[in-house]
């Protein structure tokens, strides 16, 4: 695999962590930086790890199913994308949000109510749950890694790398734009891992030059 279809994985598996950053920056009166670098160092570390632990767990059994690893690669990353584009058409506001109506269109209620804002919290018990659930969905990337016999720490390094920068990105989108942008990342996310799964099963099947 490529450093550029690497790099194109990467940005897949961060639309999560991006769209949630989004709603973080959305709460945040006035753009903190401190608070966007230990977002970043939260979806990037377990974005890169995730991978990590899946590769190490399938490797033992990778040899098994030879004959099948790009069939799973690409089952797996279908799915993987398949859900996120699902989820980018679901009109759901942000966690942090409070408002009187169902659903809210950046900073503001429909009806002209406006909204009650917490700021997002960095702390550890508000981090970590969004961190882990932002990235499990890497795992079963780091899986077909170990099936596709990927180098696994230059993979993971792109990942930390990329999810780190476009979840700062992410916090300072929000904080200045609001949500319009979320559900957009959510589906390029998606297209993206399933454009790359459909290239992996193509070139096992001899279908690409």
């Amino acid at each position: 695999m490529h450093i550029l279809e690497l790099f194109l994985i990467a940005i897949g598996l961060s639309m999560d962590a991006f769209a949630v950053a989004i709603c973080a920056g959305l709460t945040m009166p006035k753009m903190s930086v401190k608070k966007a670098l230990v977002i970043g160092l939260y979806f990037g570390i377990f974005q890169a790890g995730m991978p990590l632990i899946g590769y190490m767990a399938a490797t033992s059994f990778a040899d098994m199913i030879l004959n099948y690893d790009h069939w799973i690669a690409f089952l797996l990353l279908c799915f993987l994308g398949g859900k996120m584009i699902l989820g980018s058409f679901r009109q759901e506001g942000c966690p942090d949000r409070e408002c009187p109506n169902d659903m809210c269109v950046d900073r503001i209620c429909p009806g002209g109510v406006k909204p009650v804002v917490e700021e997002a919290s960095v702390a550890p018990s508000q981090m970590l749950p969004l961190a882990i659930a932002t990235s499990i969905d890497a795992l079963a990337v780091g899986v077909s890694f170990a099936f596709l016999r990927i180098s696994i720490a230059p993979a993971v390094v792109l990942i930390g790398l990329t999810t780190f920068v476009l979840s700062i990105a992410g916090v300072k989108i929000g904080n200045v734009f609001g949500t319009r942008y979320k559900a957009k990342a959510e589906f390029t996310g998606g297209v993206i891992l399933v454009l790359i799964g459909l290239k992996i099963l193509l070139e096992h099947l001899n279908l690409l030059a």
